[in-house]
């Protein structure tokens, strides 16, 4: 595995990050049926460890907490915390009353120890907002965030899906009064879905932005033949409304992935994997993984090499896209609890 640093920082991460989504109990969490249970992932965690994966994602919100509780738990049994990064993140509702959501100063500081207490950890690498929050002020959202860095509960600061104006505001205002800068940008980015190109991916480079990808495989869409099924595809709303408008134009993209693939004697996920890799600054796509194999293909990619050629040629089919996946969530999340 060859290491690569995370935008402009010293730390070392490697150029796949391990998503855990797909970890926690499916009575938990509402969106995901297919989940897997704490001994599956405990497999696939080990798994990861032992290919040289060392940067592993979740989020308070995922399982409402439970993949959380996995992952730290699993980590701690099989890793050296001084190797690991470990990024979660904060925004997404965790209940349906006063204070149960948001960026406020409050609820970070709640949750911030709270993820802290279900990962086992003393330290989280990377805290990411989940959302940018129209309903508490940047300045408010930013201070806090450097607090607990200073607190040293947190080493570096990230953010994910939002519109460039918001995250260049969120910059100057750490740049105005000298609070920790965001150091990574998590959006969502994959062939079938490029318009983070016409803005956010212009302003990480200009800002030396870490841009680590969620969805690089459209949910499986990139990585399967465009007739195959799985119960993801059918069982996933959100998946489905990312996609489902765009499945005509897509399938033009998935075609040519697909013909990519049988020219260099690959799976789908290899080409759609290292066409992200050639993107800068993509440093690290976050790959979910419900089974080894998935895994496994994700890190044997980052021996394919595409071509400008190649590139373009994968690239020609894209039209304009509708933008989808800025847009705060929370209700249907919490729908399962109520």
């Amino acid at each position: 595995m060859n290491y690569v640093k995370l935008g402009n920082t010293g730390m070392d991460v490697s150029p796949i990050c391990l998503g855990a989504m797909s970890f926690g109990t499916a009575e938990n969490w509402v969106h995901n049926p297919w989940a897997l249970n704490e001994e599956d992932s405990r497999t696939i965690i080990k798994r990861a460890l032992d290919l040289g994966v060392n940067f592993f994602d979740t989020a308070n919100v995922y399982a409402f907490g439970n993949s959380e509780e996995i992952l730290g738990r699993a980590l701690n049994d099989f890793a050296n915390r001084d190797e690991i990064v470990v990024a979660t993140k904060v925004f997404s509702p965790m209940r349906s009353t006063p204070n149960g959501g948001g960026l406020s100063r409050k609820h970070i500081m709640s949750q911030v120890d709270q993820s802290l207490k279900r990962l086992g950890m003393e330290y989280i690498d990377l805290y990411i907002i989940h959302r940018w929050d129209y309903h508490t002020p940047i300045e408010e959202t930013m201070e806090t965030l450097h607090d607990i860095v200073k607190a040293g509960k947190v080493r570096y600061i990230g953010a994910s899906a939002m519109y460039a104006i918001q995250f260049q505001k969120a910059l100057h205002v750490a740049e105005k009064h000298s609070w920790t800068r965001f150091v990574s940008m998590q959006n969502h980015y994959n062939l079938i879905y490029r318009e983070e190109e016409r803005e956010m991916m212009p302003l990480c480079v200009e800002e030396k932005i870490a841009v680590t990808p969620y969805s690089p495989l459209a949910s499986g869409r990139l990585a399967r033949a465009w007739l195959e099924s799985t119960q993801r595809l059918e069982t996933d709303p959100i998946a489905k409304r990312k996609y489902d408008e765009t499945a005509v134009s897509d399938k033009l993209v998935v075609d040519r992935v697909a013909e990519m693939a049988e020219k260099y004697g690959v799976p789908m996920a290899h080409i759609s994997l290292a066409w992200l890799r050639y993107k800068n600054p993509v440093v690290a796509p976050i790959i979910g993984a419900t089974k080894l194999t998935h895994l496994e293909s994700a890190v044997e990619s980052l021996a394919v090499t595409l071509t400008t050629e190649d590139v373009a040629y994968l690239e020609e089919p894209y039209v304009p896209h509708p933008i989808v996946g800025l847009i705060p969530y929370g209700s249907e999340l919490l729908s399962a609890r109520k």
